[in-house]
């Protein structure tokens, strides 16, 4: 559990920084399997897949109307007052990445413009499982309204009973999402993909998943449909100075063990005796989890790294690019302003890493394994494209035409050329 690790030099960082999942070639082939069947016969390879994987007839695609009701009925008042807060708290700090049109005259009489427009048809995973995330329902519905996304499908899995989880569709209904079905696995994506009698086909794909959905979100954004960002198995860094209890620290590593056995933590800090401290409430705190078992697995693949140095730390920690980074230390901002690479920074001791995941505002669907050294997290931005026009006056093409025939007849491209020569020929 959490095996240490003393000032390790640079040339054993990268192994290090290894997260415990890799490519599983055999469920690349059981995933391809199911994108090509419902490719070729959708919704009766939704229906077969139901029954061989889940091992029960999936009746109805579609939530209707009045599954909708019963759920809203079944959950409890505290939840609703809980989402009402969140989707509060997300919805402003995603309302202020607004993202406004560009217009510059970039030389007299041409025109150039960028103009943000929505993505026209989003689909959002939710995953089910053992922990129905209707968190993550806020997380990607919330942008996609605020973008006014035309059109938001939902896929979700539905439990043995067939029904899905009442918080999940409580709050997707309460994001305005339109259309919801009980899919889960890699042939939910495939069915937001490609397209089925009865689902959609959508332009972009968000939301976390098992291996098999991630892998089928790799596979097809190749080019079937656009994804959110490559993501895997949630991922949590933690680094303290000891001058916060150690139990802090422990708690934020145990939330993100929890998540299932192939999460990864990474405690990071500057002495033996604050790694054991840690380690101990660790052991002491997992006894008393109802998911412990997840928690031990996922810590057999976790380590703690113990670097004398500071400026170690802030190193490691960019090398490692984690999901989520917890600073717990004296001089919290001032380490954050040296961080490059994090998929979310939680600052100070007091800021665990459930509040992002939850009510704070920021979105937490986030890249892993090192991809926030190129990727984003999902953000409003991440529900638009950017469209460019322009217009060029006579004026603007007589001022552009030489720069324009030299560049093209460089190139060899003289149809290029010609379109300018033409025109300023018909003057």
């Amino acid at each position: 559990m959490l095996e240490t690790y003393i000032n390790p030099s640079r040339d054993q960082w990268e192994a290090l920084c290894a997260r415990p999942s890799a490519a599983n070639p055999t469920v690349r082939a059981r995933v391809e399997a199911i994108l090509q069947r419902v490719r070729e016969q959708g919704d009766d390879a939704l229906r077969a897949l139901s029954e061989e994987i889940d091992g029960r007839p999936l009746g109805a695609i579609e939530v209707s109307p009045e599954e909708i009701l019963e759920a809203e009925v079944r959950v409890s008042g505290a939840v609703k007052r809980a989402v009402a807060q969140a989707e509060a708290n997300i919805r402003a700090f995603h309302e202020a990445q607004r993202p406004r049109e560009v217009s510059v005259e970039t030389a007299p009489g041409v025109r150039c413009i960028q103009r943000p427009v929505p993505i026209e048809r989003v689909g959002l995973y939710i995953p089910g499982g053992t922990a129905p995330l209707f968190s993550t329902v806020l997380m990607l519905a919330v942008p996609a309204k605020i973008a006014q996304c035309p059109e938001v499908v939902l896929c979700t899995p539905s439990g043995k009973d067939g029904k899905v989880n009442a918080e999940v569709l409580y709050t997707a209904a309460y994001c305005g999402v339109q259309r919801i079905f009980k899919l889960g696995g890699a042939q939910a994506v495939a069915a937001m993909a490609y397209g089925t009698q009865t689902v959609p086909k959508v332009d972009k794909i968000f939301g976390p998943g098992n291996q098999y959905v991630t892998t089928a979100k790799q596979l097809l954004s190749a080019g079937t449909v656009a994804i959110d960002m490559p993501a895997g198995p949630s991922e949590v860094m933690v680094v303290t100075d000891g001058s916060s209890p150690a139990s802090f620290a422990a708690a934020d590593l145990l939330s993100q063990a929890e998540h299932g056995v192939d999460s990864q933590v990474m405690l990071v800090c500057p002495d033996a005796a604050t790694a054991e401290a840690v380690r101990a409430e660790v052991e002491r705190q997992t006894r008393e989890l109802p998911r412990a078992d997840f928690v031990r697995q996922a810590l057999e693949k976790s380590r703690c790294v113990v670097f004398s140095e500071q400026e170690d730390r802030i190193a490691f920690a960019n090398a490692y690019a984690p999901e989520h980074l917890i600073l717990s230390v004296a001089d919290a901002w001032g380490f954050a302003e040296r961080v490059t690479a994090a998929g979310s920074v939680f600052v100070g001791a007091w800021t665990p890493e459930s509040a992002g995941d939850y009510a704070s505002g920021t979105n937490h669907t986030l890249p892993t394994c090192g991809w926030a050294r190129s990727f984003s997290g999902v953000n409003l931005d991440s529900f638009y494209r950017k469209m460019t026009l322009q217009e060029l006056t006579p004026e603007g093409l007589r001022g552009l035409s030489a720069t324009i025939v030299t560049m093209a007849e460089a190139e060899g491209l003289q149809a290029h050329a010609n379109a300018v020569k033409i025109r300023l020929q018909n003057e």
